[in-house]
């Protein structure tokens, strides 16, 4: 049993970075007409109805696990929104494989930067000398596809400057935050709470958001009728609601560094499937990032593996007793 929930857990993470290739793909053309903020109070809505009665229906107590947990609902709520926000936004002015990658990239070098800062919400344990030049070859790939972007040498080369910076930016800023969200709904899992429940409470903050500034709008700009409400909420829910269902199962069965390194394999699937994407053309420097960046996602992924995999010394018998010390002394 334990040998499936190991298994499992990774693959669901898998399946989740397939499914967002064509998530990306889709809405990455969807924004050129659509309001992103319209697409998600419909999907994200959508999710919070579906998620809240499920657990209500099969266990209605199940909510109570919560009790005591609202700092970390209201932290996983803050995050969630900023990521999500963000994203989306980046989606909007940038090609799909470039938007995964700078914010895929993001979650491995943020689980880091926590573990340096002394944050108990990570806890990657020793990195070896292996995993570090994986990091490092992550943020360098990351650096050189911001210069593919403002450079004009991206697949979506009409892209204006200006965007593309603020783009840039706000996808280090969703990087960052999905990841911090992720690890506060771990540890709800941890103490726990099932994926539903967290499923239906970590997306208020941004129905509220999206929902004001569509009352702001006065509308839900590029949804002219029921009918393509219809279509584009059961597209989301399809698209972004599911495969995040999956993926927060998988990461309650996954190391956090783990998770985040194979969710960082997702460009590769986004940059084979936007090519049917007619607005975008063939960047080969793009390519050529993505592959830098995944082979960096894949030595990081086995250093931390093959690093786990080797036993830890007992403190009973370390290695140089105290008497071998007091001889050399």
């Amino acid at each position: 049993m334990a040998k499936h929930r190991s298994i499992l857990g990774p693959g669901l993470i898998l399946l989740f970075c397939v499914s967002q290739a064509f998530r990306d793909v889709y809405f990455g053309n969807v924004f050129q007409g659509v309001d992103f903020f319209a697409v998600i109070l419909l999907a994200f809505g959508a999710s919070t109805v579906i998620f809240t009665a499920l657990p209500l229906v099969r266990a209605p107590a199940s909510f109570k696990t919560l009790r005591g947990r609202l700092g970390e609902v209201i932290a996983a709520n803050v995050f969630t929104a900023m990521a999500w926000s963000c994203y989306f936004f980046g989606l909007t002015h940038l090609e799909p494989s470039v938007v995964n990658t700078l914010h895929s990239g993001m979650a491995p070098l943020t689980v880091i930067a926590l573990a340096a800062l002394g944050s108990r919400l990570a806890r990657p344990g020793a990195i070896g000398w292996g995993e570090s030049f994986g990091y490092i070859g992550i943020a360098l790939s990351l650096l050189g596809l911001g210069w593919v972007v403002l450079a004009g040498r991206s697949g979506l080369a009409s892209t204006d400057e200006t965007m593309a910076l603020l783009g840039i930016g706000a996808l280090m800023v969703s990087g960052a935050s999905i990841t911090i969200s992720l690890l506060y709904c771990k540890r709800l899992q941890d103490r726990g709470v099932s994926a539903e429940v967290i499923t239906a409470v970590r997306y208020l903050l941004l129905i509220l958001i999206a929902g004001a500034v569509v009352w702001h709008k006065g509308e839900l700009i590029g949804v002219p009728s029921f009918g393509v409400a219809a279509w584009l909420t059961a597209l989301a829910t399809l698209l972004i609601v599911l495969p995040l269902y999956a993926f927060q199962v998988g990461i309650g069965l996954t190391a956090p560094l783990t998770a985040q390194v194979l969710r960082a394999l997702g460009p590769v699937f986004v940059f084979a499937l936007q090519q049917v994407d007619g607005r975008l053309s063939y960047a080969l420097l793009t390519l050529v990032c993505i592959l830098a960046y995944s082979a960096a996602a894949i030595l990081s992924n086995l250093a931390h593996a093959r690093a786990a995999s080797v036993p830890a010394v007992s403190s009973a018998h370390p290695p140089w007793s105290a008497r071998t010390a007091e001889r050399r002394s």
